[in-house]
């Protein structure tokens, strides 16, 4: 990747705006989240007694592998790489469904749909803040750099 892709390096990075470490710091604890849940479901499934050992293990091995999406953007965010904004909103894009299905649950699911859904939204807003996408580099439609 060369520079005028990604401008910002630790080095010449300037002060890192607080919306975006709170983005950062919502997005890991997303990431840790689905880790969590993952190898809880791949335990239950191993020890337990689910109705269906292969789904059970198979369900808590993709949500360990999806976690490392949300934790790999957070690092990058950390580290002002703008490439991690765009992993991350896709977390949050993807958040919402399963929020809103929680929602729908009659049950102890609709605390939890709540915090996730508060958790992307407010993680969105972080991300889209002008402060955020100038710290990570971004330019928007139209402000490319010219080139010759």
């Amino acid at each position: 990747m060369t520079k005028e892709q990604n401008p910002t390096t630790p080095e010449t990075a300037g002060p890192r705006p607080r919306r975006l470490t709170y983005a950062a710091v919502l997005t890991a604890l997303e990431g840790v989240g689905l880790a969590v849940g993952g190898v809880w479901v791949l335990v239950l499934g191993v020890t337990g007694d689910p109705d269906d050992r292969q789904q059970a293990v198979t369900l808590g091995v993709t949500l360990v592998a999806l976690a490392l999406l949300p934790l790999l953007a957070a690092r990058g965010l950390f580290a002002l790489r703008s490439w991690s904004r765009g992993p991350s909103i896709i977390t949050q894009i993807l958040a919402l469904p399963v929020a809103y299905s929680l929602l729908q649950a009659d049950s102890i699911a609709i605390p939890a749909g709540i915090a996730i859904a508060a958790i992307a939204i407010a993680t969105l807003v972080f991300l889209v803040n002008p402060a955020t996408t100038e710290a990570l580099g971004i330019r928007g439609p139209g402000n490319a750099p010219d080139q010759k």
